[in-house]
């Protein structure tokens, strides 16, 4: 499928920043992350993925549903780089696609470098949405303590997402997909009505670790989706992480990630992968 492109500027972070409450520092204050490894302020990962979706609601059809999606952050992306954005139909199976994602660099004689990757499972727009059930998260082999982290430590946050933050998120992303946008759209797919999208979902687990757990100057290096119901403007919504994993010697931290809504359905599930050799407080998360 044909891709499109386009240069995120320091604006578009920090829209994205007082939309999904993330301000974490590598992404919105430039002294910070000039002392980072990063060395200068670099796109949030859920922008990222917001082109994606941009690009599956135009390559794959309006009213295209996501099941899932996995993404890694091989490389970051700053201010004014050009980004081209991919897609690839890998399987199809009774209107489920399996699709490969990818964001590259691109720019006239360079070569491109990818910065963010992954695999999705969407529904195409005309066929019957199926059932999923939540992955458990078994916890793995890690070390006891990092930076004052250990296994087991948690952090939530509840947010109720309106309408008017829906309609950001089309104006910042580019993202028409009607079952965002119109009520008797959602309906016509089979939901009550409009819905929250995807990578607005998923902010929330942005903002988690990039503020709470790890913290302040946490870095996203892999997050695995899976949408196992619909969220709707106007609904409350928590979302948790909880470490599952420590990794010291390679400042990593695995987390398992879920959100909920009041009614206690599960919207969704997954896990993330942080880097963490940039935390501003290396003591603790201070409101533990």
């Amino acid at each position: 499928m044909s891709g499109y492109q386009r240069v995120l500027l320091q604006d578009d972070f920090n829209r994205f920043a007082r939309l999904t409450g993330d301000d974490n520092p590598i992404h919105c204050d430039p002294e910070f992350a000039k002392k980072s490894h990063f060395g200068a302020t670099v796109a949030h990962g859920m922008l990222l993925y917001s082109c994606i979706c941009k690009a599956l609601t135009e390559q794959i059809g309006p009213g295209v549903v996501q099941l899932e999606q996995s993404l890694m952050f091989p490389n970051p992306t700053y201010v004014g780089d050009r980004l081209r954005v991919d897609l690839h139909v890998a399987a199809e199976s009774d209107g489920l696609l399996d699709v490969l994602t990818e964001l590259t660099k691109v720019g006239a004689g360079a070569t491109a470098v990818a910065t963010a990757t992954g695999r999705c499972r969407v529904v195409a727009p005309d066929a019957a949405l199926p059932s999923m059930g939540p992955a458990a998260h078994p916890a793995e082999p890690g070390d006891a303590e990092l930076y004052g982290l250990r296994r087991g430590m948690s952090a939530c946050s509840t947010r109720t997402f309106g309408t008017a933050d829906v309609d950001e998120y089309g104006d910042l992303s580019g993202d028409r997909n009607p079952i965002f946008r119109d009520d008797a759209e959602a309906r016509a797919r089979g939901f009550k009505r409009r819905l929250v999208p995807w990578p607005l979902l998923a902010g929330m687990f942005s903002d988690l670790l990039g503020t709470q757990l790890p913290g302040r100057g946490t870095g996203w290096m892999k997050q695995q989706l899976r949408y196992l119901s619909a969220a709707h403007p106007g609904e409350t919504l928590t979302a948790t992480v909880a470490i599952t994993r420590l990794r010291a010697e390679k400042e990593l931290v695995n987390l398992a990630t879920r959100i909920s809504a009041a009614d206690g359905r599960v919207v969704c599930d997954g896990e993330a992968l942080v880097l963490v050799k940039n935390l501003e407080n290396k003591s603790g998360p201070m409101f533990l």
